[in-house]
């Protein structure tokens, strides 16, 4: 159980009020409905996945005692009417299998992890393919070479047909290096076995995984052993058609603060050439507040450090993250605005990096943990709150009509890179905007500590900050121009 800093409150307080009143914070939306299992219960842990596509909304529930006690189960709605479709259970479901703890949905086809199944040993982890339209099993996945503790399962992916799925403790470099693998979904053949170039114990290569136009990207996240120290985190980029490791993304800094990125790559989503990446352990000002990353993936960049306006001890802003046509929602799931653990989430231009609005829950309460995980796809967002009541029942809530405005996507020429940073960082794309006055600079108290007027950048594409001579900490670019400004935030570390 987390605790609440409160030493130096009045001091943060304040730079937290002068902070949202240079940059500003989204609008809270609510909403549009809240759905359930027709037969939930407590512990079920409805909403511990989500994912959504064509209008249907598929929801992983890992501790269903259908089939014994957390056998787990998944159910499919209509994502107009919030109408339960069917609820999926696995031919062969047993006890302990948490068939639900990954899920996701592409052109018809649902895939399942069931990251415990004991059909291939003690926790070695399967998939299972069901159709959508009838809930029908197609088929249940399992790697040509299953061992046992793999939780094979543990994160799910799926797109033209292809079935991408991580099992972060398999041993190929090690304990718990990890591993993930393809599949073909029509036939259920295991197409290849993807592997970092190198690898290490307990790197937990495959904890998170999504896929997009012939690319897999797929997290190894931080993690600690005792007399060995933290492997630190990466997100790796394969071809899905040849199996090659072709790009390797990581934080700028990945030991800011002491946190080795801070769970980076916990969760992750592509979408046409961007790659969302959350760290819910980075400390931003507070405490594992939380912080998310977009980052280029034909080039490698860092686009934008993404932390929430309003960003507090502990949120966990980075818990879950989802990406579609330029719009990225994040969960924070022990964001308290309705009480302690309630949970938020929130929605940003991915192009921008600009945050849009918070999404709440018109019924949140402590315990909630709304936000444990987000779908979006088109203008319907999704957010899974397992802790629904505090009895762990769950439940989902359905957002529509949620989209980035063309005024904002005018400002998303500017780029700001490295960043977090230290040294120098670059203002790039400034030919993008016309009439540019001045750049203020000003730390996370509100204070003013650098104007840089148009002679220094009249006519550039782009300008190198020299930032050696500031403190460590966050700070905010205010770029004027004729008739409104741009705000981008830096962190210097």
């Amino acid at each position: 159980m987390k605790t609440k800093n409160v030493l130096m409150l009045i001091t943060i307080f304040t730079c937290i009020l002068c902070v949202n009143s240079i940059f500003g914070q989204g609008d809270v939306i609510y909403e549009d409905y809240k759905i359930v299992a027709n037969d939930g219960a407590m512990g079920d842990e409805f909403g511990h996945s989500i994912a959504i596509d064509n209008d249907i909304i598929a929801v992983g529930v890992p501790s269903d005692d259908d089939n014994g006690i957390n056998s787990g189960a998944a159910y499919l709605y209509d994502a107009s009417t919030g109408a339960q479709i069917v609820k999926l259970l696995p031919t062969d479901g047993a006890a302990g299998a948490e068939f639900g703890f990954s899920i996701a949905i592409s052109n018809g086809i649902v895939v399942v992890g069931a990251r415990v199944d004991d059909e291939n040993g003690v926790a070695a982890g399967a998939a299972y393919l069901f159709d959508a339209t009838d809930g029908t099993q197609l088929a249940k996945l399992t790697p040509n070479d299953p061992e046992p503790g793999d939780e094979f399962g543990n994160s799910i992916a799926i797109d033209n047909g292809i079935v991408a799925v991580g099992a972060w403790r398999a041993d190929e470099y090690g304990v718990g290096s990890g591993a993930a693998y393809l599949f073909d979904a029509s036939t259920g053949n295991q197409l290849d076995k993807l592997l970092p170039d190198t690898g290490n114990n307990y790197q937990t290569f495959g904890v998170s995984i999504a896929m997009d136009n012939g690319l897999v990207a797929i997290g190894a996240r931080t993690y600690f052993v005792l007399g060995q120290g933290y492997t630190f985190a990466k997100a790796y980029l394969f071809d899905v058609s040849t199996g090659n490791q072709i790009n390797v993304f990581q934080p700028d800094i990945p030991n800011y603060n002491g946190d080795q990125g801070g769970n980076f790559a916990d969760c992750l989503d592509i979408e046409n050439g961007l790659l969302a990446v959350g760290a819910p352990y980075r400390s931003v000002v507070w405490d594992f507040s939380g912080a998310a990353y977009i980052f280029d993936v034909s080039t490698g960049d860092q686009l934008h450090f993404i932390t929430p306006s309003d960003l507090w001890d502990q949120d966990r802003f980075g818990t879950s993250i989802s990406i579609d046509n330029g719009v990225v929602a994040i969960g924070a799931k022990w964001d308290d605005d309705n009480g302690f653990d309630s949970g938020s989430a929130y929605i940003f231009d991915a192009i921008t990096g600009v945050e849009v609005s918070k999404l709440l829950a018109s019924d949140g309460a402590e315990f909630d943990l709304f936000g444990t995980s987000v779908a979006i796809n088109g203008d319907v967002t999704v957010v899974g709150a397992k802790g629904y009541t505090g009895d762990h029942s769950g439940s989902a809530y359905v957002y529509s009509g949620i989209t980035v405005g063309i005024s904002d996507n005018e400002l998303d020429g500017i780029s700001l890179y490295p960043n977090p940073g230290s040294g120098k960082v670059t203002i790039g794309n400034l030919d993008k905007i016309s009439d540019i006055n001045e750049i203020r600079i000003s730390n996370s108290l509100g204070q003013l500590v650098e104007v840089i007027n148009n002679t220094s950048f009249d006519g550039s594409t782009k300008l190198l900050l020299d930032i050696s001579k500031y403190e460590h900490g966050l700070y905010f670019l205010n770029i004027r121009i004729s008739d409104r400004s741009i705000v981008k935030k830096l962190l210097i570390e």
